[in-house]
């Protein structure tokens, strides 16, 4: 019965196919299986010391009750002060949302924009959840195809061919997941040139800023005109491991601000006192933790690239940011789903097919290395053992088990 009575909106709503793996992984673990998890967008480091006491601070001091739905006023300022410092521009308090996490900045202020009809730029291989709030409120996902002969950072002159009457929001990603690519200021600056002034808001998803190996990164925000016109999406999951604690921000113009402060009232209330308490610690302590993690990732970004450069078949650009690899396997002439579910059941290696971020993703897999060195050298081997068995595009050979 209750088929018939489910809204035909759900239909439109997507989800994190690594959620979905893990879950695959865990099973094949289950049955005694060894499992390299390279699936998982997840730092494997613990939320440094200080934070955690802090939140046990909060906790015995009696931080435990209903705060007001966009922040508590300590955590807003602490974030405006930082954001103005990080991105050079002047924030205010009262333009930090504060969120359980990231993800709401994108849904709520996705809801609070677009209308049917309304069109949405956004990066294709990208972070799923774009598309899957684009749709699921009514509006038309534009794909914006990041391209590995371009370091995987978007052509800016094909997304101003792109802009039409119809288009509310373009979504930009820097550093990028999957890809880990990173605009350059050039770049930034024409997008902004190409916007400024015109009724098209700029989604600016920074999740990733303290994780940049190569390269200036600069914010959409800091170019002349657009503060009023971007949304900045930040939180602390990646850069304090935190991603379990569930706090994200938002800093955004104030009328929209209150709009998904009404957003959260009326979902959520608002974000635990106690967590938010530890945030203030979290941009205001000793900032050793987040640099320690970033020259770590550096190194197994080096030795990953590496490894799977000396695989036959495989090809991987060197990504600038983040702690994901989207190596080029469409030498084995077949899609990059099929590539992935060969590699965890016969390679015991979890990964993602590239769809998984969007059509133009086809022909890749993405593997974080957000695990340890140990791990990331064992899962080479393991890669490269199995993928020897596969024959490569155009070559004769028999069925593969697994693919």
């Amino acid at each position: 019965m209750i088929e018939g009575l489910i809204a035909g909106r759900m239909e439109n709503l997507g989800a994190e196919t690594a959620f979905d793996v893990l879950a695959k992984a865990k099973a094949l673990e289950a049955q005694g299986k060894r499992i390299i998890h390279m699936e998982i967008g997840e730092p494997d480091f613990d939320t440094p010391a200080h934070i955690r006491a802090r939140a046990a601070q909060a906790l015995e001091e009696g931080q435990t009750h209903y705060v007001p739905s966009p922040g508590i006023p300590a955590l807003r300022e602490t974030v405006a002060a930082y954001v103005s410092r990080t991105r050079g521009i002047d924030v205010a308090p009262e333009e930090v949302v504060v969120t359980p996490g990231g993800k709401p900045i994108l849904f709520f202020a996705i809801m609070a924009l677009i209308n049917p009809g309304d069109e949405v730029l956004c990066p294709n291989p990208g972070f799923p959840i774009y598309e899957s709030c684009i749709r699921f409120n009514g509006g038309v996902a534009v794909p914006l195809p990041l391209l590995e002969e371009k370091d995987f950072t978007l052509d800016v002159e094909d997304l101003k061919r792109k802009i039409s009457p119809k288009t509310k929001l373009i979504i930009i990603n820097s550093p990028s997941n999957p890809t880990g690519g990173v605009m350059s200021p050039q770049d930034i600056r024409e997008i902004a040139t190409a916007v400024a002034g015109r009724p098209i808001m700029v989604l600016s998803d920074e999740i990733y800023d303290r994780l940049v190996y190569e390269g200036e990164i600069k914010s959409i925000s800091a170019e002349p005109g657009m503060k009023d016109q971007t949304i900045i999406l930040d939180g602390f999951s990646k850069t304090y491991a935190m991603t379990g604690w569930r706090l994200g921000f938002g800093v955004m113009p104030k009328p929209l601000a209150a709009l998904v402060g009404k957003l959260l009232n009326n979902s959520v209330s608002c974000t635990p006192p106690f967590i938010q308490l530890a945030g203030v610690t979290a941009l205001t302590g000793p900032q050793d933790g987040p640099a320690a993690m970033r020259a770590e990732f550096r190194r197994r970004r080096d030795v990953i690239v590496k490894g799977l450069n000396e695989i036959p078949g495989v090809r991987c650009a060197m990504p600038k940011g983040a702690f994901y690899v989207f190596p080029n396997v469409s030498a084995f002439g077949l899609p990059g789903k099929q590539v992935a579910d060969y590699l965890l059941n016969e390679g015991g290696v979890a990964c993602l097919g590239g769809t998984a971020f969007g059509q133009h993703g086809e022909g890749y897999i993405r593997l974080s290395y957000a695990t340890s060195l140990e791990n990331i050298q064992e899962g080479l081997v393991k890669m490269r053992e199995a993928l020897a068995k596969l024959p490569m595009k155009g070559a004769a050979g028999a069925t593969v088990a697994g693919v």
